[in-house]
């Protein structure tokens, strides 16, 4: 499987002259293809060792140790979408989780809306976000995010996003691929991985300039309303939660109604689930 950087090139202005995106006039994105990486975030830290600058993207189109949140195994077979760029934010500890929630809203914005406006219909791919760091497509998942961060004087400096997103590789029952979705369409939305490439790279890019040039609550905001389990229930031990926000830690934010049988009187309250905290899983995903 080949990589055209012409191509990347041509999609990835297109993406830019089409106007749903707020990019900057012409931001760096020093794209460096590989047919096989162990991990496409490795190599971007050490690319960054070496003085590359930020907005360099490493794009492996196969990996053999990628690695998901919490360290878990990524399968990333060939036929799939797997880059990782460099950024130099500058955000407190604290606040790390700003970079994922900023980077998959602009993706799943730009999966929605650029195929749309580059094909002349009304409706884009309908991805939805599975709190914190999934992309999901048809109550499956479609792809993950996983950030990295780097420490300067107890300040965020340096930051690696790798980005995964199923294009025709092989995916477990959970999973969907893009490609099998587009199918089913009446119009030919995304026709090459170098079009996913660019969609998702501008997106990123698009998600994280919103993150540093608007206000944080707005964006918090958009991400939550972009959450494919916003409007349903969510079982805990201590009752029956309803999702109601993000907080700028990246925390869930939940209405509890405790359980009327052992405590009616019982109030709702108000509770913050940190990152890992529950799995909301795939099953209860909507459409």
């Amino acid at each position: 499987m080949k990589f055209s950087h012409d191509r990347f090139n041509a999609a990835f202005q297109a993406v830019r002259a089409c106007g749903v995106l707020s990019l900057e006039a012409d931001p760096v994105v020093n794209l460096q293809v590989f047919e096989t990486l162990s991990s496409s975030n490795q190599t971007a830290w050490e690319l960054l060792e070496q003085g590359a600058p930020a907005g360099t993207v490493v794009l492996a189109l196969r990996q053999e140790a990628g690695r998901g949140q919490w360290g878990r195994p990524w399968v990333s077979a060939a036929g799939g979408l797997y880059f990782s760029i460099g950024l130099e934010p500058d955000l407190p500890v604290a606040a790390a989780a700003q970079l994922t929630l900023c980077s998959a809203w602009g993706i799943a914005t730009a999966l929605r809306q650029v195929p749309a406006r580059l094909s002349g219909v009304e409706q884009g791919v309908p991805v939805q976000l599975k709190w914190l760091n999934d992309l999901v497509l048809s109550g499956r998942k479609l792809g993950g995010i996983l950030t990295e961060t780097r420490l300067h004087q107890g300040r965020i400096k340096q930051a690696v996003i790798g980005v995964g997103i199923n294009w025709k590789n092989p995916v477990p029952a959970t999973g969907i691929t893009l490609r099998s979705f587009l199918e089913t369409q009446p119009v030919p939305l995304i026709e090459s991985l170098e079009m996913l490439a660019a969609i998702a790279i501008a997106g990123l890019l698009a998600g994280y300039q919103r993150w540093q040039q608007t206000d944080l609550n707005l964006l918090l905001t958009d991400y939550f309303n972009l959450l494919a389990h916003r409007d349903r229930p969510i079982p805990l031990a201590t009752g029956r939660a309803t999702l109601i926000g993000i907080s700028p830690r990246g925390e869930l934010r939940v209405r509890v109604q405790p359980d009327t049988i052992t405590d009616a009187a019982a109030p709702e309250v108000e509770i913050l689930l940190p990152p890992g905290a529950i799995n909301l899983g795939y099953e209860s995903c909507g459409t």
